[in-house]
């Protein structure tokens, strides 16, 4: 297995779902993810985030999961992503990886980690990743 790389665009649309709670210096937030992937990543997504945005500007932190459902350089199946991104004082920090085994389909045994990019308010990714050869 050699490690591949994958990149394009997608449109995500965050949903609250919750009544913010803000108390002693924080704002603790719930929200839904949809995301529409294109390029070498043809999928959509699901999800569900977790945020904390706190009274320091440009200080917050937030969980998420996805399950992203398409194809990946015309391998067809799902797999799920796990998010871990911090922002201090306004340098962000962003980790986003396969859970280990949730790759179905074409795509089972799947691993990898991907990134993310903001320009002019467009959304970019940046996936390397391993895959099994095709059976």
């Amino acid at each position: 297995m050699t490690q591949q790389q994958a990149s394009g665009s997608f449109d995500v649309k965050i949903e609250p779902q919750s009544t913010p709670d803000k108390a002693d210096g924080s704002t603790l937030g719930q929200a839904a993810l949809a995301k529409t992937f294109r390029g070498d990543l043809d999928a959509t997504s699901r999800g569900t985030m977790l945020t904390a945005v706190t009274d320091t500007q440009g200080s917050a932190g937030y969980v998420a999961i996805e399950r992203v459902v398409g194809a990946l350089a015309g391998r067809r199946g799902s797999f799920v992503l796990q998010h871990s991104g911090l922002m201090n004082r306004g340098a962000a920090e962003l980790h986003l990886v396969v859970v280990p085994d949730s790759g179905t389909g074409d795509l089972a045994g799947l691993a990898g980690r991907m990134a993310i990019d903001i320009v002019d308010g467009r959304h970019f990714y940046r996936f390397e990743y391993i895959l099994p050869a095709a059976h």
